[in-house]
């Protein structure tokens, strides 16, 4: 496991871009494993900027994103598809049906997750899965619980979540309270995973998931097990770990 610690939210989106762009000069046809959430926008306005000045060429590139709000349709200002829109896939060149997010407006939960499972497949795995984390320590929305999930599950949002997700939809009785994402046997079998976490609100969690025991109730903590991960921070998120 490395990491690496940038001076603020600007030097750690700069850093995660980095790895994310090196992945894609050394393969461009790779698979990508994109997250949303508030971490990875610094990266993604970076990969854009890159794009712009004609470092980065995404044409061969796919990509599979960890989840969806169940309910949300992709043209829903707060889904997730339309946030990867927003953020990176209209501003570069990548072919948005090589782009994958699951099927929110999907009402059958088992239908859903066996046919985004399938699509994850199909890809022939993840050669590089970002991630965030929760301040529970979830990752996608794999919430704490009594044991891991191996793939692709519908989940009940815990209340820590909704809490956290509310700032971004008018009334918090608009926040969706399930959703669909992968599990965390999808998410370690990624070739490479690269985690970014920013302020002084994330370093607990960082230190717990990181330097504490590994269990389900800290679901980031079974990173500890996979053989490539890059956890990249500002200062005030890494303040808890000794480098």
């Amino acid at each position: 496991m490395k990491f690496y610690c940038g001076e603020d939210y600007k030097a750690m989106s700069r850093i995660a871009a980095n790895i994310i762009s090196a992945q894609i000069i050394m393969k461009p046809d790779c698979v990508l494993g994109l997250a949303t959430g508030s971490s990875p926008e610094g990266t993604y306005a970076q990969l854009v900027e890159w794009y712009k000045k004609g470092d980065l060429d995404f044409s061969q590139v796919t990509s599979v994103n960890l989840d969806e709000y169940r309910g949300l349709s992709g043209d829903n200002d707060q889904s997730y598809r339309y946030f990867m829109n927003t953020h990176l896939f209209d501003h570069v060149n990548i072919d948005k049906s090589r782009t994958f997010v699951p099927n929110g407006l999907e009402p059958d939960s088992e239908k859903a997750c066996r046919e985004y499972d399938a699509v994850v497949e199909a890809t022939g795995g993840v050669d590089l899965q970002l991630l965030g984390i929760g301040h529970n320590g979830h990752i996608g929305f794999n919430e704490p619980a009594k044991e891991f999930c191996k793939n692709t599950q519908c989940v009940d949002l815990t209340e820590s979540t909704i809490e956290a997700n509310k700032r971004f939809f008018e009334k918090e009785e608009d926040v969706p309270r399930q959703a669909y994402t992968m599990g965390i046997g999808t998410i370690m079998r990624a070739k490479k995973i690269l985690l970014v976490a920013s302020g002084e609100g994330k370093a607990d969690i960082i230190a717990k998931a990181f330097t504490g025991p590994i269990t389900p109730e800290v679901p980031a903590s079974i990173l500890q097990l996979h053989n490539d991960v890059t956890v990249v921070c500002d200062k005030a998120a890494m303040s808890k770990i000794k480098l």
